[in-house]
């Protein structure tokens, strides 16, 4: 028999961690066993402009930390779990959010949260954006950088890369340009 390489031994992990990570997020389960993170994610919250207005509320929140813009924002605002977003200044969270979260799946605050009571934990959209959270920092932390040949500076990958404005990650690419 043949002896496996650690390289080899790597790829098989990441090949098995790729497919176990879609499996688990995209319900290749069975709808019997499908994740409950997994449900809770493709069915999005409904989202009405008329009845919650984003850029108001960002407005009101930047107001509300005045001076204490530049302070880590888990002692500004309650219940910041994210490890990668405890430190940011308070003023660096509301842009990742607005910026990067909201718009890398198509949605607004009340996606994840409840205007005016942002701490509460009612919507299960909110744990599972700090789980996908995990798994970004374990992919772009280590696993990408195993990858033989992959270029960039460094090579990352973001809400966006799945996502694509959509609240359910792309399962199938659009039909081809000619």
């Amino acid at each position: 028999m043949k002896d496996i390489t650690s390289k080899q031994r790597m790829k098989r992990f990441l090949a098995f961690l790729l497919v176990a990570l879609a499996a688990a997020m995209f319900g290749f389960l069975g709808e019997g066993r499908r994740p409950a993170a997994a449900f809770a994610q493709a069915t999005p919250t409904p989202n009405s402009p008329q009845d919650f207005d984003q850029a108001a509320a960002i407005l009101k929140l930047r107001a509300e930390i005045k001076g204490r813009e530049r302070e880590p924002a888990s002692s500004v605002f309650r219940n910041i779990q994210t490890p990668g977003l405890k430190d940011r200044p308070a003023a660096q969270l509301l842009a990742i959010m607005e910026m990067g979260s909201a718009r890398s799946l198509g949605v607004n605050c009340t996606h994840c949260h409840i205007p005016e009571k942002w701490e509460a934990e009612d919507k299960p959209q909110k744990q599972i954006a700090r789980e996908m959270s995990a798994m970004v920092t374990t992919i772009n932390g280590g696993l990408l950088s195993k990858i033989k040949n992959l270029k960039g500076t460094p090579p990352t990958i973001n809400c966006t890369t799945c996502h694509r404005g959509e609240t359910k990650p792309a399962l199938n690419l659009s039909a081809q340009r000619p």
